[in-house]
């Protein structure tokens, strides 16, 4: 018995052995706070946006819109981007043979038109419309040369807003006969439905327009110097009405 308690208070002994060794690591009791102490909120800043508008979508695809031709017997998607405010690019053969023409931004809303005009020069038209589009392009002062990166937004099969990239392969004569000149070959992917599609230079500056591909793939466009003697010069532009039961 006498063995067994000398063994339990040893045991007790070595415990509070242990306990002692660690108050005395324990760091001295910290002074009171000054009387005078005004925490510090700390201050946040949102990250930069860029290019980017606050839903997302950047200024080129916020100024790039899907073009639906109600023809008179058929139905035909295509593409289109605003060049100021009121004042919208797309294809001729977009808007050829139209009885109702459709103009919906990226997110889905409805742009009246109010006028169309298409060129023999070049496989362009220019719609104006009712209410502002908001965002808008800047024109290239040059057109590309062969080898620039170049990217193309646009809505491919009248379905979602698409940005495919490529690179220009230099100049050709017009495999369709619709421009006067030369125009331009690329190596971006593009539909049915991407005509009328902005091409990009790495600034963000609208180089030429989409307007068709060959059976390689390859992608054709108007060159940007041909779309700004099209906008400088009024009497390049013909009026586009409502064609439906005429002969």
């Amino acid at each position: 018995m006498i063995r067994g308690r000398s063994l339990i208070a040893w045991g007790a002994l070595g415990a509070l052995t242990v306990l002692v060794a660690g108050c005395g690591a324990l760091p001295a009791k910290p002074g009171p706070l000054p009387s005078d102490y005004v925490p510090v909120v700390p201050s946040y800043s949102e990250a930069p946006q860029g290019n980017l508008s606050p839903d997302g979508f950047s200024a080129a695809q916020r100024m790039t819109v899907r073009v639906r031709n109600v023809g008179c017997e058929f139905l035909q998607t295509g593409t289109g981007f605003a060049v100021d405010a009121h004042t919208l690019v797309t294809n001729r053969h977009v808007i050829e043979d139209t009885k109702e023409l459709q103009v919906t931004t990226y997110d889905g809303n409805t742009i009246d038109v109010t006028a169309m005009s298409v060129t023999a020069v070049a496989d362009l038209a220019i719609v104006t419309t009712e209410q502002s589009m908001g965002a808008f392009s800047a024109l290239a002062q040059e057109d590309p040369l062969e080898g620039d990166a170049i990217t193309v937004i646009g809505y491919p099969g009248g379905g979602p807003l698409t940005t495919v990239s490529g690179v220009v392969l230099g100049t050709a004569p017009d495999p369709l006969g619709a421009a006067l000149g030369t125009v331009m070959v690329t190596t971006a992917p593009v539909e049915q439905g991407s005509s009328g599609s902005p091409v990009l230079n790495e600034a963000g500056e609208v180089v030429g327009v989409v307007y068709a591909k060959n059976e390689s793939e390859q992608s054709f466009m108007v060159p940007v110097s041909l779309l700004r003697t099209l906008i400088a010069e009024d009497q390049l532009l013909v009026p586009q009405a409502n064609t439906c039961g005429k002969s």
